[in-house]
């Protein structure tokens, strides 16, 4: 059988049930969970290309394979980062309780430098990610690279990143990777993902945890005094069957497919609000401590 075959079959079996009928969420909503528009600060141009060679860039790679992100940055880092979150911008996730133990990859959509720290924010695991090579100057490349942040030079095949994130989960961490690639300005999602996350997925087996974050694309806007809500809500996780070699069109199809249920979550998001995911979340913990196993209600003598 062609492993097309076994992605597709992978496919169905996570294919999540649709709403009754087909039909489209409704139109109305209720007053309380309007998103409030607000003007956006103007960017300035991405850099895509870094002239600098590969061989800079080796020895953050070597330190992230051979050694998980130390303490005494990591934590520093994400008290600030966190409390930064959770203060300013009021940031709340939920379903953090999908997110398996061993090797995970966690993908969200991506709109904002802060979409790592909101990633990390709401689970005790130590995540890691690939951040673009030209953050790796001056004090900055080496806080980077001593919290668990490895660079991937954009405009180039960059396999020194690849083989940094396999190394990762074959130690059983987290590591963090984007489906659209580069950043949205605007808060829409990409029309396409870009393959990268489907060969992550496929060769390494591990499984992937899709996550919506709505609002982090005016985080920017702190500079206009405009602190908007970042509201973060993860997905069931899923696993495709291993592809040792996979082939383009099979790392496009499993990076679309995973696409797919992030554009899922995020199109549920925007219709709800955070008032809604979090009311969502309360109601999916009670009905938890309902189904509750009746031999631990009623323990046996």
């Amino acid at each position: 059988m062609r492993p097309e075959g076994r992605i597709a079959r992978t496919r169905a079996a996570a294919q999540p049930p649709s709403r009754p009928g087909g039909a489209a969420p409704s139109r109305s909503t209720p007053i309380g969970v309007l998103i409030l528009r607000v003007p956006d600060v103007e960017l300035k141009p991405q850099v895509y290309k870094d002239p600098r060679p590969k061989e800079y860039f080796d020895h953050f790679h070597e330190l992230v394979r051979h050694h998980p992100p130390e303490s005494k940055v990591y934590e520093v880092v994400r008290v600030l980062t966190v409390l930064h979150a959770l203060i300013t911008f009021r940031a709340r996730g939920y379903g953090t309780e999908k997110v398996p133990n061993g090797p995970v990859i966690l993908a969200p959509n991506h709109a904002s430098f802060m979409d790592h720290f909101f990633t990390g924010a709401f689970i005790r695991r130590r995540v890691q990610f690939m951040g673009k090579s030209q953050l790796f100057k001056g004090v900055g490349a080496w806080i980077f690279s001593h919290g668990g942040v490895f660079p991937v030079r954009r405009g180039h095949n960059d396999e020194e990143a690849f083989s940094t994130a396999f190394q990762i989960l074959r130690r059983g961490g987290a590591v963090v990777m984007y489906c659209e690639g580069g950043r949205s300005r605007t808060g829409k999602l990409a029309d396409t993902a870009r393959p990268g996350i489907g060969r992550l997925a496929l060769e390494s087996g591990a499984p992937v945890v899709p996550l919506a974050i709505l609002g982090s694309h005016q985080v920017r806007n702190w500079r206009k005094l405009q602190f908007p809500k970042v509201t973060i809500q993860f997905g069931s996780p899923l696993r495709f069957e291993t592809v040792a070699e996979s082939t383009r069109e099979q790392q496009q199809e499993a990076a679309d497919y995973i696409f797919a249920r992030i554009r899922e979550l995020h199109d549920e998001l925007e219709r709800v609000g955070a008032r809604g995911a979090a009311l969502a979340a309360r109601r999916a913990a009670r009905e938890q401590r309902h189904l509750a196993p009746a031999s631990l209600q009623n323990p046996v003598d």
